[in-house]
């Protein structure tokens, strides 16, 4: 009888300490699926055209935008993120300096992503490949020999490499760099004429901004 009263003050005991163990240990804060984030963005067309009756090529301004994009982890290693922004560009022709006038371009980006070090408490990098679909709008000011502009969209791939640095639970900052594949053809309505150009923008995004997932 003694035996088992000890053995059972024992069980109680370590029962008891481990309860008490599990209730003094932080509770580790689960992460959820979603993430946002907002970039400013740094957009550097890699442009390259063939134009008929001009000849020549075709320049297209760096942009400064800001940008949001939303993530969703399948689990902690691969997650897709959707990128949305919009930018204006001036377009030139070269040499002449004729002034194509300024474009929208909306470009929706789809990325699936690997993420390295999803728990690393520092530097959290990832990689991404996807696909792109460029809407363009809004054309204006231009000289006054182009009568008009149409720009056929661009369904294109897109390349991605980045990485977050934990603030806490929640929150990160963020580095992303993307390769986007974007060619449209232009339709211009000039004095001269109509004019074709095949035009490759091929924009470098990079990218730094603020994470907030739940």
């Amino acid at each position: 009888m003694t035996n088992r009263l000890l053995a059972a003050a024992t069980l109680a005991g370590v029962l008891t300490s481990s309860v008490a163990a599990v209730a003094t240990t932080p509770a580790q804060a689960e992460q959820g699926p979603w993430l946002v984030r907002g970039r400013l963005l740094a957009v550097l067309p890699d442009e390259d055209a063939t134009v008929s009756v001009l000849g020549g090529n075709l320049d297209i301004e760096n942009q400064f935008v800001p940008e949001l994009d939303i993530t969703y982890f399948f689990d902690k290693h691969w997650a897709a993120e959707l990128i949305l922004a919009v930018t204006p560009h001036e377009i030139t022709h070269k040499p002449t300096g004729l002034d194509i006038g300024e474009v929208w371009l909306l470009p929706p980006t789809v990325t699936l992503q690997y993420h390295f070090q999803p728990d690393d408490p520092d530097f959290r990098p990832y990689v991404g490949a996807g696909v792109n679909y460029t809407l363009f709008f809004g054309h204006e000011d231009a000289d006054p020999a182009i009568r008009d502009a149409d720009f056929d969209p661009s369904v294109g791939f897109a390349l991605q490499v980045g990485a977050d640095f934990p603030i806490d639970d929640h929150w990160s900052i963020n580095v992303d760099v993307k390769k986007v594949w974007i060619n449209t053809d232009v339709h211009l309505d000039t004095a001269l004429g109509p004019v074709e150009a095949d035009v490759d923008i091929n924009p470098l995004i990079v990218g730094v901004g603020v994470s907030y997932r739940w």
